[in-house]
């Protein structure tokens, strides 16, 4: 399937604010992404012509902002009503193979849904992680430098290890915790290539704050399910998508040409093709 024929569900509720951004992001690379809001899915209060059905999509995203003001938890209420609202639809589209991506307050619902890290089959269970308040204890809003860990995500299967991406974060809620023996959870994830990126330093070095931005456990910025189609990142890809965006683009080359999260949500797209 070549982009211009794969539709893309870009998830949405009240106080969801990225998700133009990321419409925007998507359309430039050539996709037929809609902003979907969730009563379009489960057909409540819309007309006939707004419903929307989740197989008609390629690719499902849950954009950043802070969904129904992020009481509770962040992503919990979110969660809680896509669980409620078409849980079961949601359950087969990640079973299907299907793409789909939560950035920043997506990965918050992602993992409020059980979904990440998850178990092998796509199921909605019970969290097993949290995102909690950064360590600074304040919004963390500046460029950082993620490191691809080399392991199960298809979209950068050609990708060498080791790849840095700039991409910045915009959140007060990412601080990444494991249940449990939250060390040996993670050298689970590790073996079974579910860490996705980790924050570095600018030089590739480990990361220290404020490079890790929130004080997540061994530098995790992303997730993936068992299976790879499931991913989570606190960066947003849609924030430096034009090389416009960069910080030093007026001192290092001007504003034309692309950035990093291109690359990433073009792997995003090309990957969801192959497997519709």
């Amino acid at each position: 399937m070549v982009r211009r024929k794969l539709r893309a569900a870009i998830l949405s509720i009240e106080g969801t604010n990225c998700d133009e951004e990321l419409r925007v992001a998507l359309a430039t690379l050539g996709a037929q992404p809609e902003i979907v809001s969730l009563k379009q899915l489960e057909g409540r209060d819309v007309g006939a012509d707004e419903r929307r059905h989740l197989d008609d999509y390629d690719a499902l995203f849950v954009p950043g902002g802070f969904s129904a003001g992020d009481y509770v938890r962040a992503g919990a209420i979110f969660a809680a009503r896509l669980r409620a609202a078409i849980g079961d639809e949601f359950e087969m589209f990640v079973r299907s193979g299907r793409v789909a991506g939560g950035i920043c307050n997506g990965f918050q619902v992602f993992v409020e849904l059980g979904l990440l890290p998850g178990h092998a089959g796509g199921r909605l269970g019970r969290p097993e992680a949290a995102l909690l308040t950064n360590d600074s204890g304040h919004f963390e809003c500046r460029p950082t430098f993620l490191e691809w860990s080399g392991g199960r995500f298809p979209p950068l299967r050609d990708t060498p290890r080791g790849t840095r991406f700039m991409i910045p974060v915009a959140h007060a809620e990412g601080k990444l915790v494991l249940a449990g023996d939250g060390e040996a959870r993670l050298r689970e994830l590790d073996a079974s290539g579910q860490v996705l990126f980790r924050w570095v330093a600018p030089d590739g070095g480990p990361a220290r704050y404020p490079w890790n931005p929130n004080g997540s456990i061994g530098n995790v910025a992303g997730l993936t399910n068992p299976e790879g189609n499931v991913f989570g990142l606190m960066p947003h890809p849609e924030r430096s998508f034009f090389r416009a965006q960069y910080p030093d683009w007026s001192r290092n080359g001007g504003p034309e040409g692309i950035g990093d999260g291109r690359r990433f949500l073009a792997a995003v797209l090309d990957h969801a093709g192959r497997v519709r």
